[in-house]
């Protein structure tokens, strides 16, 4: 035992010089930059505010029946689940990692008849070992540690995934709860068009029928009328539509989605992004990249260590009885060895695959680089469509409210036969435009405020 420990001893003391940086551990080396999300005057007004994405999805979305479905969705989804069972499996694997560092166990009894020669005759005797074999790796050059921090890296990544699939369904349930929304209040729009335009059509029919109008004026009004009979028909199959992409979001058949009615939404006049650090912090796909740097980190490392050799130790202690002699009872079994194993012709292939891991790194440095910039690129592109729609929202107010004061004046010249229906027709279609375009404006808006929720790291808690 005395020049086992020796012969380790002088192993480790000629090789420590030349094994140093192999325990080193991951630091991110890359900085969100200030100015990553651009320059509009939303980022400037916001920049010393908390981030929205502080807010859980709970705070952010107040509607009880979304936030029931949302609850339904993050518990029933199959991607949920699927990301839910891959941190499981990572879970595992690190376990098994950390196993690593002690010694393996082998155990391999075995039962002889043997027979011998004894005075003229056959002797049969029975034979046994019962051997308990030992290797442990010394792990002295960070071969099990750099493994391990990988599996903790692999693990992070895919608790991270976890997050960002919850995420995504968040604000896809978020989207399509809300457009369930906008298409019933245009079918709300459409259906009091209707009966509008019906009175209209009736009006003019009594017009022709007296002598006042002329039979195409009441073609081309029932033309129209028609038209908004099409469209509510198209309204009523894409709500059918948006219901069953979210009964595929539940893993159910398809069916009814409860939602609330569609109140008079206001988008915020002012939106607070935090300071750009926070992307690294809430977002989960930067997380993940950073993580599959810190993984291929540590592939480096792994690579570096392969040139160092390996020290174990092998013993066996067991129980047997046949040492040599026959005899009984058995005599005890023990033996101890230390090994070094050093690569010597696989040189040209370690060093390919230590060029090969340090170009892999460089390359997943540049793809978090590039994570890092979308991630303000899509801050900025929610800023500038929340402002958009803000901004828009005005106009179509007032649009409204023009033609409505357009359709009232020229119906009742109409009735009192001083305007055409061609007038009436014109009114008509420009407040059913406007009403229709109003409300998906306010839509738009609500989506760009949901994604730049999910854009700035919110969503995942």
């Amino acid at each position: 035992m005395k020049r086992i420990i020796i012969f380790i001893a002088v192993s480790v003391l000629c090789l420590s010089f030349t094994g140093c940086g192999i325990y080193n551990k991951y630091t991110s080396q890359t900085k969100v930059s200030s100015d990553i999300y651009g320059t509009t005057e939303d980022v400037t007004a916001a920049q010393a505010d908390s981030s929205i994405a502080e807010l859980s999805w709970r705070e952010f979305f107040t509607d009880p029946l979304l936030q029931q479905l949302i609850d339904s969705v993050l518990a029933r989804n199959t991607d949920a689940n699927s990301a839910r069972i891959a941190v499981e499996q990572a879970q595992i694997s690190l376990r098994a990692t950390k196993l690593g560092y002690l010694p393996s166990l082998t155990l391999a009894p075995s039962v002889g008849v043997n027979s011998y020669l004894n005075q003229g005759s056959l002797v049969p005797t029975v034979t046994y070992n019962l051997p308990l074999q030992i290797d442990w790796d010394l792990d002295i050059f960070a071969v099990n540690t750099n493994q391990k921090r990988k599996a903790q890296a692999v693990l992070k990544q895919a608790e991270a995934r976890e997050q960002l699939v919850k995420a995504n369904l968040v604000s896809a349930v978020a989207q399509q709860y809300c457009m369930l929304q906008l298409l019933d209040r245009q079918l709300e729009i459409l259906l009091f068009t209707d009966s509008l335009w019906n009175a209209s059509l009736e009006t003019q029919r009594a017009l022709w029928e007296n002598g006042k109008a002329y039979s195409t004026a009441v073609n081309q009004m029932e033309s129209s009328y028609l038209n908004v009979k099409t469209q509510i028909v198209d309204m009523k199959r894409s709500i059918r539509s948006v219901e069953n992409s979210i009964c595929q979001l539940l893993a159910v058949a398809p069916q009814h989605i409860e939602r609330s009615r569609w109140n008079s939404f206001e988008l915020p006049q002012r939106l607070s992004t935090g300071v750009p650090a926070q992307l690294l912090e809430n977002r989960p796909d930067i997380q993940i990249a950073d993580y599959v740097l810190e993984e291929a980190f540590y592939n480096t490392q792994a690579a570096r260590a392969a040139f160092y050799p390996k020290v174990s130790l092998q013993g066996m202690l067991g129980w047997g009885n046949n040492s040599g002699i026959i005899a009984n009872p058995g005599t005890l079994l023990l033996n101890a060895l230390a090994s070094l194993v050093q690569p010597v012709f696989a040189l040209g292939k370690l060093k390919a695959n230590l060029k090969i891991s340090k170009l892999s790194q460089e390359d997943i440095t540049q793809q978090y680089v590039q994570t890092v910039i979308n991630a303000g690129n899509q801050v900025n592109e929610a800023l500038a469509d929340c402002q958009a729609a803000r901004e828009k929202d005005v106009y179509y107010k007032r649009q409204i409210q023009v033609l409505q004061d357009a359709y009232n004046g020229t119906h009742e010249l109409m009735d009192n036969g001083k305007a055409s229906y061609l007038e009436v027709l014109s009114a008509q279609e420009g407040l059913l435009g406007a009403q229709l375009s109003e409300s998906t404006n306010l839509y738009n808006g609500s989506r760009a405020l949901i994604a730049l929720y999910i854009a700035l790291g919110g969503g995942a808690k």
